[in-house]
This record gives C-alpha cells, structure tokens and sequence, in this order.
C-alpha cells in the first residue's frame, strides 16, 4: 500500500470513531437525562440501557479510533447503531429523525467496511499482526 494510501483507515477510523466517543461522553455527563430518555421511548432497563450507550458509543468509538479489535468491535457497534436507529429514529414524519435514521445506516454501512477490511495498516491491530483485508478481500 502507498505511503499516503495507508492513513485512509485511519482518517476513516477517526471520522467515525470520533463522534462516537463524543456521544458516549455526551451521554455519561448527562446520564440521567439519557435515562429518562431510553424511558421515554418505552424500553425497559433504561439504566442499563444508558450504561450500554456509553460503553459502545465512548468505549466503542475509543477502541475504533486506535484500530484495537476492529474486526469485533466495529460489528458490535454496527448492530447497536442499526438498534438504535430503529429504536430512537423511526418516526420517518419528522424530517429529523429521517435524517438521523439515515445517518445511523451509513455508520452501519462504514462499520461494517471496517469489520471486513481490518483496521488497516496504522493500527494497533496491525501492530499486534492481525492482518487486514487488502481491497481485493485478500490479506495484506
């Protein structure tokens, strides 16, 4: 891979993971404001819930900024945006929560790029030698 081909993951990695780790701190710093909003929406356990988000979304995105585990964590949070998308972001008459439902299915669709792919060569996946996908699906 070329010098400047080989940043692409991680510029990837950062653009995604950023905003996750943002959200989750978001979420940890208004933590029972997230609760009363998990609740608000009828799902049960909202503490556990709100716990949940901010593992995934601080944790996660944290673990996906650094390329460690890429191929686990990126398909975990893939599912937990996709559940969050149809928990949180369904009511498709506010314009809104389209978009935002919108939004969650490109993260889905960019996390499970990086679940195939690997976390690429500037990673601590790679570091450690869990090899990526090269972009013909062959290892690198």
């Amino acid at each position: 891979m070329s010098t400047p081909n080989k940043y692409l993951p991680l510029i990837g990695r950062i653009l995604i993971g950023a905003p996750f780790i943002m959200s989750g701190l978001g979420k940890l710093t208004s933590y029972g404001a997230t609760v009363g909003y998990i609740a608000s929406v009828g799902l049960p356990l909202a503490g556990l819930g709100a716990a949940i988000a901010v593992l995934m979304e601080a944790g996660g995105g944290a673990l996906l900024l650094l390329g460690y585990r890429t191929r686990l964590v990126a398909p975990l949070m893939a599912l937990f945006t996709l559940a969050t998308a149809i928990f949180f972001h369904h009511n498709f008459a506010d314009q809104n929560q389209m978009i935002h439902f919108l939004k969650n299915i490109m993260l889905v669709g960019g996390l499970l790029n990086i679940a195939y792919f690997g976390a690429g060569p500037v990673s601590l996946d790679s570091a450690a030698g869990r090899q990526a996908l090269g972009p013909q699906g062959k290892h690198a």
